[in-house]
């Protein structure tokens, strides 16, 4: 749960970064930045170290479903073999999704 709160907030600091520097320079009086493009990398590596942090939590959740269920520890551990199954694996794949979303559509925005 810790490693979803955490990508969720790397998710939307990445395109919050994107979304406020984007405006900062329309401003009439907002000065020429040196480097225009760093605010869109630096909110597009947010987003891909959020999307990452899911796929590897989502990894380590189903790794160790495996491994409770091996051994003795099938019988004490209350995990059964519909463990992938959970509402948590359902929403981390679902904010897979949202954050691929928000990193393509800042990484069109650039071009």
């Amino acid at each position: 749960m810790a490693a979803l709160r955490t990508a969720v907030s790397l998710i939307g600091f990445g395109f919050a970064i994107f979304q406020f520097l984007q405006r900062l320079e329309d401003l009439p009086s907002a000065l020429p930045a040196h480097h225009p493009q760093a605010p869109q990398y630096l909110g597009l590596s947010l987003i891909f170290c959020g999307v990452l942090l899911l796929l590897i939590s989502i990894w380590q959740y189903w790794w160790t479903v495996r491994y409770l269920w091996q051994g003795a520890f099938a019988s004490i551990a209350g995990m059964t073999k519909e463990g992938l199954q959970s509402p948590l694996v359902a929403v981390a794949f679902l904010l897979v999704c949202v954050g691929l979303f928000a990193f393509f559509a800042v990484l069109l925005r650039l071009t």
